[in-house]
């Protein structure tokens, strides 16, 4: 006998509400930590080659340069460490931090990175512009494939997947740069094929089924989920396969992008199973409750 996913719908709403004001409750108290492509500064990246405190390292920086602060200290991997700036770098004190790291960490290979003001503002603008775009094109997709009912519960679906993602980054205060937004449109992209192919078994199976009352739509709904559950857990698990190596073998920018694709995969996977087919029935069931007007 097959569990009755769509007649448990309210509980799944609970959860889902549930998470999503959890989450927007973490992102107001921790807040985002935004690279340095988002917020302007500079990015130095260096090997200490043994055990080190953060409030150390920023130490030594503030003590031997007077003309910026450190704004973070975040450790990656064992020995390696990353320091924000609140400042862009000159070309001078670029080469001074350099040198100075190259004196006190003799295997330091020191990264810098800088980016203006005016072009950080310009690429988070980009990056807001991208997500929102992604989210007309799929509303605009699915209404005409679909039906406008459609759209709108894919994209509920799929913004709860972005919320999830956004909230354990600021909870884990892992770093949010360009990589992390081409993680929420790669996530975006599969949650909403997996969605898809859900209303599109929903679509085919409502031309062959007399839907009179709502127990009817739940059936079919349901039974149209379990048609799709296995082609759904076989492409989520095959993509976490890969994000799960990029996690274990890639450096640490790739390790945050294919941390963020590992959590979005599976909840997205969650949210178009749970979330966006419980919506479309939740919202046409009104319509079937609804007095036909008379001839």
């Amino acid at each position: 006998m097959k569990f009755e996913i769509v007649r448990n719908r309210k509980w799944y709403f609970i959860i889902s509400l549930l998470i999503a004001v959890v989450g927007i409750a973490i992102m107001l108290t921790r807040g985002l930590n935004l690279g340095t492509d988002f917020e302007a500064g500079s990015r130095v990246q260096f090997t200490v080659g043994h055990a080190f405190v953060g409030d150390d390292i920023a130490k030594e920086f503030n003590d031997k340069f007077t003309t910026f602060k450190v704004a973070q200290v975040q450790g990656i991997e064992d020995t390696g460490v990353v320091v924000r700036i609140d400042k862009k770098f000159s070309a001078e004190e670029e080469a001074q931090v350099k040198a100075f790291l190259d004196e006190k960490y003799p295997n330091a290979n020191a990264q810098i990175s800088s980016v203006d003001p005016v072009v950080a503002r310009e690429l988070a603008q980009k990056a807001i512009y991208a997500i929102l775009y992604a989210s007309i094109g799929i509303i605009l997709y699915m209404a005409i494939r679909f039906e406008y009912r459609f759209a709108i519960s894919g994209v509920i679906s799929v913004l709860q997947v972005v919320l999830v993602v956004i909230s354990i980054f600021a909870l884990l205060q892992l770093e949010i740069d360009i990589n992390f937004i081409a993680a929420i449109l790669t996530i975006v992209g599969y949650s909403i094929h997996d969605t898809i192919v859900i209303f599109d078994r929903i679509r085919d199976n409502l031309k062959h089924t007399k839907i009179k009352t709502t127990a009817d739509l739940e059936t079919m709904v349901n039974d149209s989920i379990w048609q799709t559950m296995a082609r759904s857990i076989n492409t989520v698990l095959t993509v976490v396969f890969s994000a799960g190596c990029l996690y274990i073998l890639g450096g640490t920018p790739i390790k945050h992008f294919a941390l963020a694709l590992l959590i979005g995969l599976v909840t997205g996977a969650y949210s178009s199973i749970f979330i966006a087919s419980q919506l479309w029935v939740s919202w046409k069931s009104r319509e079937l409750k609804k007095p036909k007007t008379a001839a």
